[in-house]
């Protein structure tokens, strides 16, 4: 089996690599990208935009990308918009934002009312439901879990492989009623199956989703203003365009004719892959460890911390398969350069919300942590490199008390709103998304005789 191995490790190493030059000779749009690094256009959507530059011509005619401050819009409606109206009326908007995106439209305050009222409804998990969560108890974490029980659920579903469209619209309803439930029941079973202390609650249809969440998380109904700060971050991971790779997963899956339960849960496999999964969790190891190594951090020991860091992770590259580098966990992003909206918001909702909760030492160090790594990765890419939604995401959880292995699980259960609108405008088209790959192959090989090898 060794040398089986060391055959097929050679040839990953040498014959399957495909050089710059012959991307660039045969035109190939690697990663689905441009030359320019922008992504190539392969549908429309009236769901989600994202902008972060804009393309500009010279005087020679050719096109370049110029950094702006990143937007990220809703049907249309500025996220920024979203937030500072909810926050202007002190309420909550998760539910209002999941009718818009499904819908397109804003809901008036009696469609909004019955809407909410009927996803309470759909949060309760069936027996057969709560008999899949608890089968598959024994996963390595809440990733693996929800993405198993997402697969499964469509054995609860006897409509599971139709393309009636009220049946998949109710599909998409009761997982994304349902996913908050599960992560939280997911959770508490593996910290069971840990330290023997089962916390295991019925949702309650008094408590919005976010109030619902960290009551079912923490066993309490929680603080109104930490329930509509979690509000914010549910909205804010709700929806990001149709090109992200877990919603083109997404879409992919679905244009075969998948069922509801087999595309959503690509997108979850999606998420958890090395460059989705982890990064709210490796910025709060990384503050960690650069607290624990120095007393009082100046802002030398930052900077030699990350460029440390940078040099660890380049060498880790070397070693591995994945020819890709993740420098910083919480920064940069395939669009957004100048800045993130999301981060931009997160920032200033953690600078009051560190006031509350005595963190404002620790929001401080973000705050410096977060100026010197923008001057390392710019500096290194010759362009601008902002943080993202995982830098500030990950010290709201902290002061929030929600523990760092549910940080992209939230993410997952909130993106499924995205994932679900993406997926109904997805099956209008019925045409099954299939990209062409050339061969590396410019002649025919010959098939030789076993005898003969």
């Amino acid at each position: 089996m060794e040398k089986i191995l060391s055959i097929i490790e050679s040839s990953i190493s040498n014959t399957n690599y495909i050089s710059d030059e012959i991307i660039k000779e045969k035109n190939i749009k690697s990663g689905l990208r441009n030359e320019d690094g922008s992504g190539v256009v392969v549908g429309i959507t009236a769901k989600g935009n994202v902008s972060g530059y804009v393309c500009e011509s010279t005087e020679s005619n050719l096109k370049v990308k110029k950094p702006v401050e990143g937007r990220l819009t809703y049907c249309g409606i500025d996220v920024k918009d979203i937030i500072s109206t909810l926050e202007a009326e002190n309420r909550f908007g998760f539910e209002e934002i999941i009718f818009l995106l499904l819908t397109e439209k804003l809901p008036t305050s009696d469609d909004l009312k019955d809407f909410t009222k009927d996803m309470v409804k759909r949060r309760r998990l069936s027996s057969a439901e709560r008999s899949v969560i608890m089968s598959e108890s024994s996963s390595s974490g809440c990733m693996q879990l929800l993405h198993n029980a997402v697969s499964h659920l469509s054995r609860c579903d006897k409509t599971a492989d139709s393309m009636d469209t009220v049946d998949i619209l109710t599909q998409c309803l009761n997982l994304i009623a349902k996913c908050p439930n599960i992560v939280a029941k997911s959770y508490n079973i593996l910290h069971f199956l840990s330290d023997g202390d089962l916390l295991f609650l019925r949702p309650r249809e008094d408590l919005l989703t976010a109030e619902n969440f960290l009551y079912m998380l923490k066993g309490y109904v929680p603080d109104r203003e930490d329930a509509l700060i979690f509000d914010k971050i549910l909205i804010l991971h709700a929806e990001h365009c149709g090109g992200n790779n877990s919603t083109f997963t997404v879409r992919t899956v679905s244009s075969s004719g998948a069922n509801t339960y087999m595309a959503i849960a690509s997108g979850i496999a999606s998420l958890s892959g090395y460059l989705m999964c982890g990064a709210g969790e490796a910025v709060v190891d990384m503050i960690d460890e650069i607290k624990s190594k120095h007393k009082n951090v100046t802002d030398l020991d930052i900077r030699k911390y990350l460029e440390e860091y940078i040099d660890i992770k380049k060498k880790q590259k070397l070693q591995s398969l994945y020819n890709v580098e993740y420098v910083i966990p919480g920064f940069g992003h395939a669009v957004y350069t100048l800045s993130d909206p999301r981060s931009v918001i997160l920032k200033d909702m953690a600078y009051s919300f560190s006031k509350k909760k005595g963190f404002e030492k620790e929001y401080e160090l973000y705050t410096r942590i977060e100026k010197i790594a923008v001057e390392i990765l710019s500096s290194m890419n010759s362009s601008p490199v902002c943080s993202n939604i995982d830098f500030y995401s990950s010290l709201i959880y902290k002061m929030l008390d929600i523990p760092k292995e549910l940080f992209t699980p939230i993410f997952a259960m909130s993106r499924i709103v995205g994932w679900s609108a993406h997926r109904i405008e997805q099956l209008k088209y019925a045409k099954i998304i299939r990209p062409a790959y050339l061969s590396t192959y410019d002649e025919e090989n010959q098939f030789i005789s076993m005898g003969n090898r």
